[in-house]
């Protein structure tokens, strides 16, 4: 069984685990609710955050979509191919999504609209799409798990340990 052996650059590796460093100092650092933003110094490190953030996920999609080419062998089947795409395509959209209602949030709240149905909404929204993301993220983790198991160095592509053995 022919098997492609596609190794992700040193820059591709590096902007996935970063950005898995980056999205779970994202979640321990999460306000627990909008008074918070009382504290204009958390107010203003939350905004520089989320732009932060916003500004990797549109750089990573930019060189990912110049420069990704899928590890997964040519023998996978076209559900299994959409399925991955969809998945990535949907985690971009949602961490995207996350960001901006952040910033919307923080925008809102800086320009006294502390209550009301508008920020209630955006609130409601970022706290949805971060559900999703933790969702879409399990997903991610099941499949390169199912990966490693099947020996098809779809793992081996990515992830810096439990190297599958070049046979």
């Amino acid at each position: 069984m022919g098997r492609e052996r596609v190794q992700h650059s040193l820059l591709g590796k590096s902007l996935h685990w970063f950005f898995v460093l980056l999205f779970g100092y994202g979640v321990f650092k999460q306000i627990e609710n909008k008074e918070q933003l009382n504290d204009l110094g958390l107010l203003i490190s939350e905004m520089f955050f989320a732009v932060v953030f916003l500004l990797f996920i549109m750089f990573r999609f930019i060189y990912m979509k110049r420069k990704y080419k899928t590890a997964l062998p040519s023998e996978t089947s076209k559900i299994q191919l959409k399925a991955a795409k969809v998945v990535h395509t949907l985690m971009y959209f949602v961490f995207t999504g996350i960001a901006i209602s952040g910033l919307g949030i923080g925008t809102l709240f800086s320009l006294g609209y502390k209550d009301g149905l508008l920020i209630e909404t955006i609130i409601w929204l970022h706290e949805l799409l971060f559900s999703i993301s933790l969702w879409l993220i399990s997903i991610h983790i099941l499949a390169a798990i199912y990966h490693r198991t099947q020996h098809d160095f779809v793992w081996s592509s990515m992830v810096p340990f439990l190297k599958e053995k070049v046979k």
